[in-house]
C-alpha cells in the first residue's frame, strides 16, 4: 500500500508540474505566452513572470504585446515588486497610449513609486520621485474616477516630507540650541504655510524663545522674553487642540513671572 501511495504522489507531482516546466524548456514562445496566460489567471504570478522574463523581447511589436505587458507589470505589482512593476507601467503607458488598460497603468505606476517611499526619517528622494509621478497623473487624467485617491496619496506623501522637515527644525529645540531652533522653525513655517505640523512648529519655536531668553545675559532677558510672549500669542492663534496648551500655558505663566522683574 504504501508503494502505491507513493507511486501515486509521484504521479500527481508529475502531472501538476510537469507542462509548466516542459513550457519553461520549450523554444515555441507561443506555448510559453499559453502557459503564463494560464499561471497568471490561476494567481500563480511568480511562475508567469518566468515564463514573461523569457517570452517579452520577442513578442515586442506583436499583437498580444498588449496583453502580455499588462498582465507582466500586474504581476509585478501582485506579488508586491513595486519597483519592477512601476517600470512596467510606466514602460506600458509610453508604447500603448491609446490602450483602454493606459489610464489604469498610468495610476498604478506611479502608486508602485508612492510605495517604495521610505519612512520620513531617510532620505526623501523616492517620496520627492512619486510626489511628481502621482502629480503626473493627476494632471493628465483630471476627470479619472482615481483621482480622489492620488489626491490623498500626494498629500499623504507632502505630509511625509513636511514631518521631516519638522523634525529637523524641531531638533535644534531637542539639543537646546535655541537660537538656531526658532531660526529653523521660522523657516519651516515658512517654506510649509498649511502644514497640518504648524501648530506644534509654532509651540516648540515659543518653547525655544522662552528658554533662550531665560538663559540669556542679563541685559537681553526682558527683550527675549517680550519676543517670547509674542511667540505664544502666534501660537494661541492657531491653535486648534489641547496637545500643547497646557505645557504652554505652564511656560506663559513662568514667562509673566519672570517679566514681573522689570516691571518694578
Amino acid at each position: 500500500m504504501n508503494k502505491l501511495y507513493f507511486i501515486f504522489i509521484f504521479a500527481l507531482i508529475v502531472t501538476s508540474c510537469g507542462p509548466y516546466q516542459a513550457a519553461m524548456k520549450s523554444e515555441d514562445v507561443g506555448i510559453k505566452y499559453t502557459m503564463a496566460e494560464s499561471k497568471y489567471n490561476e494567481g500563480k504570478y511568480e511562475k508567469a513572470i518566468r515564463l514573461f522574463d523569457q517570452i517579452a523581447p520577442a513578442y515586442r511589436g506583436k499583437p498580444q504585446a498588449e496583453k502580455l505587458f499588462y498582465m507582466y507589470a500586474q504581476s509585478y505589482f501582485l506579488t508586491k515588486q513595486y519597483y519592477l512593476a512601476g517600470y512596467q507601467f510606466e514602460s506600458f503607458v509610453s508604447s500603448y497610449p491609446k490602450s483602454e488598460k493606459v489610464e489604469e497603468c498610468a495610476y498604478l505606476g506611479a502608486y508602485c513609486y508612492s510605495k517604495l517611499s521610505p519612512v520620513y526619517s531617510l532620505d526623501q528622494v523616492d517620496t520627492y520621485k512619486a510626489i511628481d509621478k502621482m502629480q503626473g497623473f493627476i494632471d493628465n487624467y483630471p476627470e479619472s474616477v482615481l483621482l480622489a485617491e492620488a489626491n490623498v496619496i500626494v498629500k499623504q506623501l507632502r505630509e511625509k516630507i513636511e514631518k521631516k522637515a519638522f523634525e529637523n527644525a524641531k531638533q535644534y529645540n531637542t539639543i537646546y540650541d535655541y537660537k538656531s531652533a526658532i531660526v529653523a522653525l521660522d523657516n519651516f513655517i515658512s517654506d510649509y504655510p498649511g502644514t497640518p505640523f504648524k501648530e506644534a512648529a509654532l509651540y516648540y519655536k515659543f518653547d525655544s524663545a522662552y528658554y533662550l531668553a531665560i538663559n540669556s545675559v542679563s541685559e537681553k532677558v526682558e527683550e527675549r522674553l517680550k519676543s517670547a510672549k509674542e511667540a505664544y500669542d502666534k501660537y494661541i492663534k492657531h491653535s486648534n487642540s489641547s496637545e500643547f496648551k497646557e505645557q504652554a500655558d505652564d511656560l506663559m505663566n513662568k514667562l509673566n513671572q519672570n517679566l514681573q522683574q522689570f516691571s518694578k
